[in-house]
């Protein structure tokens, strides 16, 4: 498989993650099983198999985790110089002309995607658009919801 790229932000949030389910939900759930294997017959004790359920969850997620970071192309954005062009990790304000609004997006591997967090996947297609771009231009995008115009008023690598 190839590696996919990911920001350094992204990477140390998915670390962070796996430290916590690895230190502190796995030991729980341990706790959680041992409790309820405490009460007797296991074939009726929901508890036991709701924390059951809880660990094969957990464990697939620290199995994904674990596989993603070791796939995963870092890239340190700061020390990105596109000479002002819109790349991966950048950073980039726009001015949403029919909304009257400007919204700030980071450009981040799909992994790492958060909108409410105002990051979105390469994948995506305003990401795709911007791909290149630089400060001043305008944008067309086509989506879902039809065609928008941003320009892009800045870009940054932080």
């Amino acid at each position: 498989m190839s590696k996919v790229p990911m920001t350094a932000g992204g990477a140390q949030r998915l670390r962070d993650e796996l430290v916590k389910l690895k230190n502190v939900e796995r030991p729980r759930i341990s706790r959680a099983i041992g409790e309820a294997r405490a009460h007797g017959d296991l074939r009726e004790n929901a508890e036991y198999h709701a924390a059951k359920e809880q660990q094969g969850m957990v464990e697939a997620r620290i199995r994904d985790i674990e596989f993603k970071l070791s796939h995963a192309e870092i890239i340190d954005v700061s020390r990105v110089n596109a000479g002002g062009r819109v790349v991966f990790g950048a950073t980039v304000d726009l001015y949403d002309s029919e909304e009257d609004a400007q919204i700030t997006y980071q450009i981040v591997g799909e992994e790492e995607a958060e909108i409410r967090e105002g990051r979105i996947s390469i994948a995506s297609p305003i990401a795709r658009a911007l791909i290149g771009r630089q400060e001043g231009e305008e944008v067309s995008v086509r989506a879902p919801g039809g065609d928008r115009l941003y320009e892009i008023l800045s870009v940054r690598y932080v």
